[in-house]
C-alpha cells in the first residue's frame, strides 16, 4: 500500500540528518529536526518535495495496477464466482459462439452492433446456502433505468449461452426479476424556512427528501445492501431537514411460482434486494413536520 507523502519525505530527511559527511558540511547537529534547520523555501527542502511526490506518485500508480491484475486474474480465473459474473456481461443477444469456446463470433459485426446485443448491465453471483447451486442476478437497462431484460433474452441466456459456458455439473438459477418494491413511512422534522408542508423546496420547488432518496438508490451497487441507518444519513444532509425518521420500511419481491409480488415484508436494519435493485413507487408517506 502507498505511503502517504508525508511519511516518504521524513524517511528522506531523516537519512539525510543521520549523514555525518552532510552534517559536517551543512553544520547541523547529527540527527537533527530537519524542520528546525531548513525552511520550507530552502532548496533543499524543495527537492524533497518534488522526490516524495514523486516517490508517493509511483507507489500509487503499483496500488493500482496490483487491484487491476488481481480483479482480471480473478474474472479470468474458469468457475469462480467473478468469473461466472464477466461471462454474465459478455453475453451477447443475437450473436452465437465460436464452436467449442466461450466467445462470441463478431468477425462480421460492428462496433454498434456488438455494443447493442450486450443487453445485460447489470450482474451479481452468489451461491445458494440450501445446495450446491450457483445463483446470478441479472438486469438490463430501459429508458436508462434498471430493468428485466426480455424472456425471450432471459431464455437464449440462461438455456443456451450458459449452458455451453459453464463448468460441466454446476448448477445455475439465473434472477431476471422486476425491481424489489421498497415502501418507506417516514417523518421529517423540517425549517419551515426552507421546505413547505409537502415537503418542497420554497426556493427551488423541488422536493430535496424524494431527490434524496433516489440519489441514495442509485448509488447502491447492483445487489447491494440497503442500509437504513445510511438513508437516515444522506436524508439528514438535505437543507431545510433537521431530523429524519424512519417509522417503518418494508419490501417485496416477485414470486417466481406466481410472477407477482408477495406481501411486503419489514426491513429492521438492512437487506439485499431479491432482484439486485430496488423501485419506490410511493413517496406519500413521508410526513413533515414542525415543532
Amino acid at each position: 500500500m502507498a505511503r502517504k507523502q508525508t511519511e516518504v519525505k521524513k524517511e528522506i530527511t531523516t537519512a539525510f540528518m543521520s549523514n555525518a559527511v552532510l552534517a559536517t558540511k551543512y553544520g547541523f547537529e547529527l540527527n537533527a529536526d530537519f524542520e528546525e534547520v531548513f525552511s520550507k523555501v530552502s532548496i533543499e527542502n524543495i527537492w524533497f518535495e518534488i522526490v516524495a511526490f514523486s516517490c508517493w506518485t509511483l507507489e500509487v500508480i503499483y496500488d493500482f495496477h496490483k487491484q487491476e491484475v488481481d480483479e482480471k486474474l480473478a474474472n479470468q480465473k474458469s468457475g469462480t464466482l467473478p468469473w461466472y459474473r464477466t461471462m454474465a456481461l459478455k453475453f451477447q443477444y443475437g450473436f452465437d459462439l465460436v464452436p467449442d469456446h466461450d466467445y462470441f463470433d463478431n468477425a462480421n459485426a460492428t462496433p454498434d452492433q456488438i455494443e447493442n446485443s450486450k443487453i445485460i448491465k447489470y450482474a451479481a453471483v452468489g451461491e445458494s446456502e440450501l445446495e450446491s447451486r450457483v445463483i446470478i442476478k441479472i438486469a438490463g437497462e430501459t429508458e436508462n433505468k434498471l430493468s428485466p431484460i426480455a424472456p425471450a433474452q432471459k431464455e437464449a441466456f440462461e438455456f443456451s449461452y450458459m449452458k455451453e459456458v459453464k463448468w460441466a455439473g454446476v448448477k445455475i438459477t439465473v434472477i431476471n426479476y422486476k425491481p424489489d418494491k421498497l415502501f418507506l413511512e417516514m417523518l421529517i422534522k423540517r425549517d419551515a424556512l426552507v421546505l413547505n408542508d409537502k415537503g418542497m423546496s420554497i426556493l427551488n420547488a423541488n422536493y430535496p427528501v424524494t431527490d434524496a432518496i433516489l440519489e441514495y438508490m442509485k448509488e447502491l451497487p447492483f445487489d447491494g445492501e440497503l442500509r437504513l441507518s445510511a438513508l437516515v444519513d444522506k436524508i439528514q444532509k438535505v437543507p431545510g431537514v433537521l431530523d429524519a425518521t424512519i417509522i417503518s420500511a418494508q419490501s417485496a419481491w416477485i414470486n417466481p411460482d406466481n410472477d407477482d409480488y408477495d406481501s411486503p415484508q419489514p426491513i429492521s436494519i438492512a437487506k439485499v434486494p431479491e432482484s439486485g435493485y430496488f423501485f419506490i413507487e410511493d413517496f406519500s408517506k413521508i410526513t413533515y413536520y414542525v415543532v
